[in-house]
């Protein structure tokens, strides 16, 4: 009798776990179904495909997003757009990411947000490089931005005055300066204000060269050089950055020295920039993305501003130019390009 009881009683035990065993087993199923979903990317990019900066762009965006567990073909489908400056192609690109359905799209640039934020305020969103998303409607705050989208900034307005005092101090024969400038980019004037007040404190004579495509900046490039002792400030843009061969080889032609706002115009030939570390900037969108893939909200991640701008200098230009850089200005700069 008591080996029949204990037996009913053993039964009993494992008939209770069987059930517990029944209930884990649809749940632990569902988390490694859930862990193995794959999840969908999109990526609006402002320069071609086989743009060196944007291979270096991307590659650090891919990498960081590995070392966070993610893997394209594994756990992560990404859909890529390019743009190069044409804004009906960047509202197309956005309409088409946007009816894919993806869990977050990463966007470069001002040019291709505005597009982007009118196809959708719905999709999580992370910006790279936007000047002011505040006065472009893309964040109610930097710190709350409270909508769909979040990011990384290329610039305040106060530096911008910056890159006519380091434009001044390897040429200080400049006397006059040709601010290259899209009116059509929303952080323009404020970029363009900051260089005028800088300009007034040292003397020196100001033009805003207002320019929408190629032939506008030959032309303007070409009329501002007439006249002697004249410099170039060139202002964050998608179209400079698309037409950087074109500017950096009207410096050249006509010997202007200018300051650039992005490393990749020193590297393809510029004089110098003073500049937001852009790729690095892919890099944390990469952990925006990831944090918002595991189900943060874009309205809760402060939108963050360059926490450092590097000095680069090419020496080459310089020389081509007949400039001298300064040792005080050399030794300041973070690289320089023999």
């Amino acid at each position: 009798m008591p080996v029949r009881m204990l037996g009913t009683s053993m039964k009993r035990r494992e008939f209770i776990a069987a059930l517990g065993g029944a209930a884990v087993w649809p749940l632990a199923a569902h988390a490694q179904q859930q862990s193995a979903q794959v999840r969908r990317i999109g990526v609006l990019l402002n320069l071609a495909s086989d743009d060196p900066e944007t291979k270096a762009r991307l590659a650090a965006f891919l990498q960081r997003l590995n070392e966070l567990g993610w893997s394209e073909g594994r756990n992560l489908r990404i859909d890529y757009r390019w743009g190069m400056g044409d804004l009906d192609h960047h509202r197309k690109n956005a309409a088409e990411l946007v009816a894919l359905s993806p869990d977050v799209i990463l966007v470069h640039g001002s040019t291709i947000m505005a597009p982007l934020q009118r196809a959708t305020r719905t999709v999580p969103v992370v910006f790279v490089s936007v000047a002011d998303p505040v006065a472009g409607g893309f964040a109610s705050s930097l710190s709350r931005p409270g909508g769909n989208a979040t990011g990384f900034t290329s610039i305040d307005y106060g530096m911008s005055g910056k890159w006519l005092e380091l434009l001044k101090q390897i040429a200080p024969q400049v006397t006059r300066v040709g601010v290259i400038r899209d009116p059509d980019q929303i952080s323009g004037g404020g970029q363009l204000g900051a260089v005028q007040a800088v300009a007034s404190l040292l003397g020196v004579g100001f033009n805003a060269l207002g320019v929408r495509d190629a032939g506008e900046i030959e032309r303007a490039v070409t009329a501002f050089a007439r006249e002697p002792n004249g410099g170039l400030v060139v202002t964050t843009s998608a179209l400079a950055q698309i037409h950087r061969d074109l500017i950096i080889k009207l410096a050249a032609r006509y010997r202007l020295p200018a300051i650039y706002p992005y490393r990749l115009f020193v590297t393809s030939g510029g004089l110098m920039c003073y500049a937001p570390q852009i790729v690095e900037q892919y890099r944390s969108a990469a952990s925006y993305v990831d944090r918002i893939l595991r189900g943060e909200k874009p309205a809760d991640l402060p939108v963050q501003q360059p926490s450092k701008y590097d000095l680069v200098i090419n020496l080459g230009t310089a020389k081509a130019l007949g400039l001298t850089v300064p040792p005080t200005l050399l030794a300041r700069a973070d690289e320089v390009i023999e």
